[in-house]
Parts: structure tokens; C-alpha cells; sequence
């Protein structure tokens, strides 16, 4: 099968949706090598060191534009425009966009899928401004009614295709995200203790990895790290990009007293994120709502226990054995740590379950389960 790709985000994204298309494109070659792979890119003058590998193979190829769509300003023409004719130039029997869009100008022979990774803007349209709004919202519809079959990433992603666009059940089908092996990992004492020494961490800590911002609630933890304060003194270290909503979680923590138990990393490369979650005592992932919540299987692959919200997708990606918790009830967390660290048997059994659950991510499920997809579009 002749398959090709709109891989602008396994290219120019380093986390994300660029995680997500890398993590595609390196399973399905690494599963499928009889198939060929055509990468199509704005730009592949900056390559994901991941990628590197990837495009030397044999069954892979990178496309560019050429000529004067190459021209700054005209590869976005070209990718929105051209690609259509681009694929049946190539001759693709099948062109998945991996990022909740597709091209404007059809192919008149490739058959089109598209991942949907969520629909916040739709839930939660006050978080965005206008102008990207509208722009989620023109492409991500136009997408939806363009693809031959759509991929949701979580079954509330697929609900929300469902409620939200009415798109019907049998267009939908749900291929789970895996994580990169690097956090099956398991990393030995000097590795771990370099990565600590590196970061200045804490000698136990709880985790929490992601942006930081409201819809992120990472406030929940320091609400229950106030009420456990006279109990319990377990740092707390937050990994992500930070938004002025980290402004509101210093100024919490200040008030509370707790601002040297908070650990800030802004910097965290992705090689030593699978070394942090090995070194942390537990997980805390209080979300208000996510499209599948990858840290939380990261997690998990890391052998960490994990507590997170109740609802949307967290316990597809959480399974039976991690804690759910309301993400509005401090007191609830807090509880649920006290759990973890007071029942050493408990944690132990979750990382063992936990272990048990992600191995319905593996690589080379997910691969095989794209791959039905594929044949069931292509015939």
C-alpha cells in the first residue's frame, strides 16, 4: 500500500501532536516495512532527531514544495492546496492527516482519513481566542466531512464527534495512542541519580506533567498539599511550559506557605522525562478534561501509580486500578495521596495493574489496529 502523510507537526512540533505523528509514522514502518511511506512537509530544513532515522529507510520519502510554492509564505498554499494533486501525482491510495485537518483541494484518487485528537474548542470555547477559534472550527468540521473515515484517539473523542458534529458511529473508528518506548525504560540507580542532580530534585516528589494552565488544574494539588501540610511535607514538581496561569500557582503557594516544596521545570528534555516519572513517588494528573491524556499512560509505562480526574477520557487511559478523584474536591486528593503513601501494598499493586493496563498500548497493537483501518478504507 502506497500511503502518505501530512507530517508538517512530526517535523516542526516537538511535543503533542508532533509526538502523535512521529509516533504513527515510527510504528507503521517499523511493523509495515512493505508498505511506502511518503512524508509531506512545509519545511524539513529542521528534523526531529527522531525522524532521522525514520526517513532513511527505504520504504520512507520526504516531500517538499518545490519551485515557488517553496517560497516562504506559499508552503502553507501548498500544503492546504496542492497536496491533493501532489498525492495522485504519487499515487496514494491513501493520505492520513494526523492532526485534525485536511487538505482543502481533494484527491481525486487517494482515499482520506483523519485523526481528531479532541474537540476543546468546542467544550470549552471561552479558553481560546477568536481568531484560532474560528480557524479549529472551519478546519476540524471541513476534515470531518471531507475524510473517508475518521480516527478518534479516545472513545470521548469519538462521543464528542458523535454529539457534537453528528458524524455517524460507523465513520468512527478508535486507534488508542501508545507512548514511546523510552518510558518502558527501566532506567538504573546512576542514571536516575544523574537526571536528579541535573534537575535538582527532591529525593521523593509527587509528579505532574503538562502545560500549565487552568484547564490543566494543577491549583487542585497545591489545595491538597495545603490541607496535608500538618501531615505529610511531599514536594510537588510540575513539568511543562509554563502560561501566566503559573503566575496563580505561585501566588497560591506563597500564601500557603508551600512555595519550597514546588519544584518549576521548564526545560525538561524528553530524553530524561521517562527518568523523572521513574523517580517520582506518584502521578497526580487532576485535568479537567483532556481528548486521551497521554501523560497518564507515560505514567503508567514508568511503573508510577497514578491519581487522576473522574469523567472524560482518564480512565480509558488510566484503566481499572489507578485513584479517580473529582477535580474540583481538594479534600478528595488529598485523601487519595494519603492512600499511596500510607499503603505501600495498595501502590505496589497499582504499578503492577498499571504495567498490565498499558500493555493495551503497545506499539505493535496500535500499529495493527491503524492498519485495519487502512485496509478497510483503501479495499
Amino acid at each position: 500500500m502506497k500511503i502518505g502523510f501530512d507530517a508538517k507537526r512530526a517535523f516542526l512540533n516537538r511535543t503533542g501532536l508532533g509526538n502523535y505523528s512521529r509516533f504513527i509514522i515510527r510504528t507503521l514502518t517499523e511493523f509495515f516495512p512493505d508498505n511506502q511511506y511518503m512524508l509531506y512537509t512545509p519545511r524539513a530544513d529542521k528534523v526531529h532527531p527522531e525522524l532521522l532515522s525514520l526517513i532513511e529507510e527505504e520504504s520512507v520519502k520526504v516531500k517538499t514544495p518545490a519551485g515557488t510554492m517553496a517560497m516562504r509564505g506559499l508552503s502553507a498554499v501548498w500544503r492546504s492546496y496542492s497536496l491533493g494533486k501532489v498525492a495522485d501525482q504519487d499515487g496514494l491510495q491513501l493520505l492520513h492527516g494526523l492532526s485534525n485537518e485536511l487538505p482543502l483541494a481533494k484527491s481525486k484518487k487517494a482515499k482520506q482519513i483523519v485523526t481528531i485528537h479532541d474537540l476543546l474548542f468546542l467544550r470549552y470555547p471561552h479558553l481560546y481566542n477568536l481568531v484560532d477559534l474560528g480557524i479549529y472550527r472551519q478546519k476540524t468540521e471541513f476534515a470531518c466531512k471531507r475524510a473517508d473515515r475518521i480516527v478518534a484517539v479516545s472513545r470521548q473523542t469519538a462521543q464528542d464527534l458523535i454529539d457534537f458534529y453528528k458524524i455517524p458511529t460507523d465513520k468512527i473508528d478508535v486507534v488508542y495512542q501508545g507512548c514511546h518506548p523510552s518510558f518502558r525504560v527501566e532506567y538504573d540507580s546512576y542514571v536516575l541519580d544523574r537526571t536528579a542532580s541535573k534537575y535538582k530534585l527532591p529525593q521523593d516528589f509527587i509528579l505532574n506533567v503538562g502545560t500549565m494552565e487552568p484547564r490543566k488544574n494543577a491549583l487542585l494539588i497545591l489545595q491538597a498539599m495545603a490541607q496535608l501540610k500538618s501531615k505529610i511535607q511531599l514536594p510537588l514538581v510540575l513539568v511543562g511550559k509554563a502560561t501566566k496561569y503559573k503566575e496563580e500557582l505561585v501566588a497560591y503557594a506563597r500564601k500557603e506557605n508551600l512555595l519550597d516544596q514546588v519544584h518549576f521545570l521548564h526545560n525538561v528534555t524528553f530524553e530524561d522525562l521517562p527518568k523523572l516519572y521513574q523517580l517520582s513517588r506518584m502521578f497526580i494528573y487532576p485535568s479537567v478534561f483532556e481528548g486521551f491524556g497521554i501523560p497518564i499512560l507515560e505514567a503508567l509505562c514508568s511503573r508510577v501509580p497514578v491519581i487522576t480526574s473522574k469523567g472524560s477520557c482518564f480512565d480509558e487511559a488510566g484503566g481499572p486500578h489507578s485513584i479517580y478523584i473529582n477535580p474540583n474536591d481538594p479534600e478528595e486528593l488529598a485523601d487519595a495521596i494519603l492512600r499511596v503513601i500510607n499503603n505501600p501494598t495498595m501502590a505496589t499493586k497499582m504499578i503492577i495493574d498499571g504495567v498490565a493496563h498499558s500493555l493495551g498500548f503497545e506499539d505493535e497493537r496500535v500499529a495493527q489496529n491503524l492498519m485495519d483501518v487502512y485496509r478497510k478504507v483503501v479495499g
